[in-house]
């Protein structure tokens, strides 16, 4: 089962809160996210996510965050898994984790859906079409958010942290990559005061679906969520009709129609018939998240070639920063279209 704690320990700690019971624990995921649990715990279904042991970053794998956010959307439309419980020591497990409720249902990860019909596909990305624009029409203040980001512009703070971390790179340039980065300051919208919850990884892979119907019924996988700009997450999104099968199941070059998927432009005018009103999509919002994510991967290699990747394939992705890199500039140029199918 591989669990970087004792089973054992956990057992004590529910015992002490649910009274004694069986438990059957299951290790789910992997890559580079917050290592995560099934756990069954009498009549409880929950699912544990807890700091991973070791050295890390500062900030990241912040499961605190996660678990406050949780709880501030527990209240509102926006469907997420109930919060159970957040402990904050280092003891029984190592390190923090927090428990929350398991939904059943289906995560698609193949941005085409296979094995299901035409009319199915559509229905499932209007739903995640719907479920983001729940999420941005609620007021961070007013579910007692209005600190979990900094203030200003949040694609001014962005474009200068993955630039520095681009820059910081002991890679070796990538042309199209730094051209890019110098772009976006330059094509930065002016700041409209919009801010929501930004999830920061909003993307098919990271909704659950109802086991029998074409509906979102959680949004998961919460560690990179602030206080943003929604254009962000909607921008991130796009991603999919601008990456081919083979870059994380995109659905690039494949027959939209055929698949009965909407186009890109019938996913951005659903998501704005059920958004609170903003400022439309731009170019500019594509290109920053291509750039964003390309960055990921210059990281992901430099971590591959030190030998700390949390994932066995990490050193194969490498070549997919040159690859969005080169996608964004082709739409910056004109030579992709950016909102067409």
């Amino acid at each position: 089962m591989n669990a970087d704690f004792d089973p054992a320990a956990l057992k004590g700690f529910l015992a002490n809160r649910f009274g004694d019971a069986a438990m059957t624990l299951e290790r789910i995921g992997g890559g580079q996210s917050n290592p995560t649990y099934f756990v069954d715990y009498g009549a409880h279904r929950m699912v544990l996510r807890k700091k991973p042991a070791g050295r890390i970053l500062r900030g990241a794998h912040a499961v605190d965050r996660e678990f406050r956010v949780l709880e501030a959307l527990a209240s509102t439309d926006v469907p997420v898994p109930r919060p159970v419980l957040y402990h904050a020591g280092a003891e029984p497990l190592g390190t923090p984790f927090y428990l929350m409720q398991r939904l059943d249902g289906r995560v698609f990860h193949d941005c085409s859906l296979p094995g299901l019909v035409p009319a199915e596909r559509r229905a499932i990305y209007f739903s995640m079409a719907e479920a983001m624009a729940k999420l941005h029409a609620v007021r961070p203040d007013a579910v007692g958010l209005g600190d979990f980001g900094r203030p200003g512009n949040y694609f001014e703070r962005q474009i200068g942290r993955w630039t520095r971390q681009l820059r910081e790179s002991p890679s070796d340039r990538i042309p199209a990559l730094e051209a890019v980065a110098d772009w976006l300051p330059q094509h930065m919208p002016a700041d409209d005061g919009r801010v929501s919850i930004a999830h920061g990884d909003f993307r098919l892979g990271n909704l659950l679906f109802h086991p029998g119907k074409p509906e979102v019924i959680g949004i998961l996988d919460w560690e990179l969520s602030t206080i943003g700009h929604p254009l962000a997450d909607l921008g991130f999104c796009s991603m999919t009709w601008h990456s081919t099968p083979d870059e994380y199941g995109g659905i690039l070059g494949l027959d939209h129609a055929a698949l009965g998927i909407p186009s890109q432009r019938e996913f951005l005018d659903h998501y704005f018939a059920h958004a609170v009103p903003t400022a439309p999509l731009e170019r500019f919002h594509l290109v920053f998240s291509l750039f964003r994510f390309a960055v990921i991967f210059v990281g992901i290699a430099d971590r591959a070639r030190a030998g700390s990747a949390a994932s066995a394939d990490a050193a194969g992705k490498s070549p997919l920063a040159g690859r969005f890199a080169a996608r964004a500039q082709e739409i910056i140029q004109g030579a992709r279209p950016w909102s067409g199918s």
